[in-house]
């Protein structure tokens, strides 16, 4: 596993290729041609063609946000000063970077595509691995533009108060096991 590390005192590893075809491409093509196996079985050539084509349709909307978001990624840690990160959400940051990483990824109006993307750069630009736990848990639970659109929506008011104030702390505490984590293994 890779570590988030500040590369403007520690440099990036040199990159080793990746591969393509890898265990866990597989893994999921053998699920998947148990899946399309058993849907031919039971449901006939005609649905399971349906499907892979409804896949493609699928593939070809999130292709374009999928790339843009590793764009992101590859040039958040060129743009951002890395000194203001560091401070902001680095490993010294304390507490409040915490907050400061939960409240920006409460914020991010994204999906998965931005978030992830986002978070992978941020840490390349010197957020430490507790600060992006709890960017990532802080969008997860306590993103905004789902709680405002969709919760309040179609929930009882109490019942998203209740549920949002009991996870406000969460990406806090997470993201501070996850530093005291970090400094016990490098111990």
């Amino acid at each position: 596993m890779r570590s988030l590390k500040n590369t403007a005192v520690e440099p990036p590893p040199a990159r080793t290729p990746r591969k393509v075809i890898d265990g866990s491409l597989l893994v999921l093509v053998a699920f998947t041609l148990a899946g399309g196996v058993a849907v031919c079985m039971t449901a006939g050539v005609a649905r399971a063609g349906g499907i892979v084509m409804q896949t493609f349709g699928l593939i070809a909307v999130l292709a374009p946000k999928i790339g843009a978001g590793i764009y992101i990624a590859a040039t958040l840690p060129m743009l951002l000063p890395r000194d203001l990160v560091a401070r902001l959400v680095g490993r010294e940051s304390g507490l409040r970077g915490l907050a400061v990483a939960t409240a920006c990824g409460a914020a991010l109006p994204g999906g998965p595509m931005m978030t992830f993307p986002l978070a992978a750069g941020l840490g390349a630009a010197g957020a430490d691995l507790g600060a992006t736990v709890s960017f990532i848990t802080g969008w997860s639970l306590l993103g905004l533009n789902r709680t405002l659109i969709w919760e309040f929506s179609f929930l009882p008011a109490d019942l998203v108060w209740t549920r949002y104030t009991l996870s406000l702390p969460v990406p806090v505490l997470l993201g501070a096991a996850a530093r005291a984590a970090m400094r016990a293994r490098a111990s």
